[in-house]
């Protein structure tokens, strides 16, 4: 299926101990692969997956990589600038849940 120019979301809630976080890095490469604009949004314990060099890649294949900034303010993230990580707030969520064509959520 072309999903070029399609906006697929993806928030990630768990810590990256977590099977999710496979799940979500296998739909996030197979949805730039297809062409998808991706916009990744990073939530709760899911803020630690910044230091997977797989999340940290994603950014430079043109995914949008958006990282809660209270989730890290709450477990002791600093919020130091990094290429292609957007740190945010809920409404930046919710713009992406409203405007994606599909959107996946993995708690």
């Amino acid at each position: 299926m072309d999903l070029t120019k399609k906006k697929f979301g993806l928030m990630l809630s768990t810590a990256p101990g977590h099977p999710n976080l496979e799940t979500a890095v296998a739909l996030a490469e197979e949805a730039l692969r297809r062409g998808a604009d991706l916009y990744l949004y990073l939530i709760d314990d899911a803020v630690r997956a910044l230091g997977d060099p797989r999340v940290r890649r994603l950014p430079a294949r043109g995914a949008k990589l958006f990282v809660c900034a209270y989730g890290c303010q709450r477990r002791g993230i600093a919020l130091e600038e990094l290429d292609g990580v957007i740190y945010c707030g809920l409404v930046v969520l919710t713009d992406v849940v409203t405007g994606a064509d599909r959107f996946v959520a993995l708690n």
